[in-house]
């Protein structure tokens, strides 16, 4: 599956042409320093996520709740958030076509709809103060936050070999 089948090839050669795409794919650094930002960027966000889900399937940092270390991280993990999206959307100008018919582009846009949609609903709600430690949605939440987010990291990997 690609995204061709939803959206217009007419589409991704506009990204290419307008001055982002163009400008990034031209240069001779710019596209390797968006993607090292955009990699960091991606540590980080997993980092934070990491702990946090990890919190809530009661494994580690035990002496603080899983809502005070997401209020804690929460700066952390939205700027990543904003910055990846930054740094992702001229990547994807500057090979919009090639990525047009790229399955694992397709499967990290699909992880990270999941993604978004787990982080701003059952996980935001698990992470509120006064939930039950170790409830149920809690580890429903994390299991599906990590499965998403490294699966948003391992299809992104996969675009360059595939």
């Amino acid at each position: 599956m690609t995204l061709l089948r939803f959206i217009p090839m007419g589409f991704f050669q506009w990204c290419e042409a307008v001055w982002p795409g163009h400008w990034i794919r031209e240069a001779t650094w710019i596209f390797a320093i968006t993607e090292t930002i955009h990699i960091m960027v991606l540590a980080v966000l997993l980092g934070t996520i990491f702990v946090v889900d990890l919190r809530l399937l009661g494994m580690g940092l035990k002496r603080r709740s899983a809502a005070q270390l997401a209020k804690d991280l929460m700066p952390w993990t939205l700027t990543s958030m904003v910055l990846m999206v930054l740094t992702g959307i001229p990547l994807f100008m500057s090979e919009a076509v090639r990525l047009a018919d790229s399955v694992p582009f397709f499967y990290k846009m699909f992880f990270l709809a999941l993604a978004l949609i787990t982080h701003f609903t059952i996980y935001r709600s698990s992470t509120q103060p006064g939930r039950a430690e170790g409830a149920g949605l809690g580890k429903v939440a994390a299991c599906l936050s990590l499965a998403c987010w490294f699966g948003v990291a391992i299809a992104g990997r996969a675009i360059a070999f595939v």
